[in-house]
């Protein structure tokens, strides 16, 4: 849209200028009138655009220049006036020059900041992956030791199982207890003499045997 406004504003002052600038012999007035005519044009181009904005002071002495244009032309000061006329026009030039490159330089700074979000964001995604790798990382690692855990549970109770099932050993003790008979007392009576024979008693013997018979499995 700029663009537009310009290109149609470069033409019509273009045209304007060559009005103001072909015969020699045309007349004064009419050759002023054309001046002040093409600096208007060039003015509400550039007030229409946002120059009185983004440049103001160029947009002012624009105005001013074709204020003295046209005082000029009136109190019959035709020359000056051309001169003030073909200044209120170059004004306008630099005022609609300066709007372009501070729109140009506002396009390059919002496609700078584009560029630096997008790559932000990238920097912030590639993190995100980063970190969602190592966090599946740790998971699968809690997961191997909890399943290491499991089968370490399992070999035990397995164990335990199969200690429970098996038979304990016997154990089988004989005891011998050998008892000697007690040799039985003679007596001899006689007349005379009365003697007493008495064996001693044998000691007892008490013999102990263990035998273990471990369960064959």
């Amino acid at each position: 849209m700029l663009l537009r406004t310009l290109f149609a504003s470069l033409l019509a002052s273009s045209a304007m200028a060559v009005a103001v600038t072909t015969p020699a012999y045309a007349d004064k007035t009419d050759r002023a009138r054309e001046a002040i005519a093409a600096a208007e044009a060039k003015i509400h181009t550039a007030e229409s655009i946002g120059a009185s904005t983004e440049a103001p002071r160029q947009t002012a002495e624009a105005r001013a220049a074709l204020a003295m244009a046209k005082e000029d032309l009136a109190a019959g000061h035709k020359s000056n006036s051309i001169d003030s006329a073909i200044r209120a026009q170059a004004l306008a030039d630099t005022a609609i020059g300066e709007l372009q490159r501070s729109k140009n330089e506002a396009v390059a700074s919002a496609n700078s900041t584009a560029r630096e979000n997008v790559a932000a964001a990238q920097d912030q995604a590639a993190a995100a992956q980063q970190q969602a790798a190592e966090a599946n990382a740790r998971a699968d690692a809690a997961q191997q030791s909890a399943a290491t855990s499991a089968a370490d549970a399992a070999a035990a109770r397995n164990a335990a199982a199969v200690a429970a099932a098996q038979t304990p050993a016997q154990v089988e003790t004989t005891v011998t207890t050998q008892q000697p008979s007690t040799a039985r007392r003679s007596s001899t009576k006689t007349t005379v003499t009365k003697r007493t024979t008495t064996s001693p008693a044998p000691s007892s013997s008490v013999t102990t045997t263990t035998k273990v018979s471990p369960q064959p499995y």
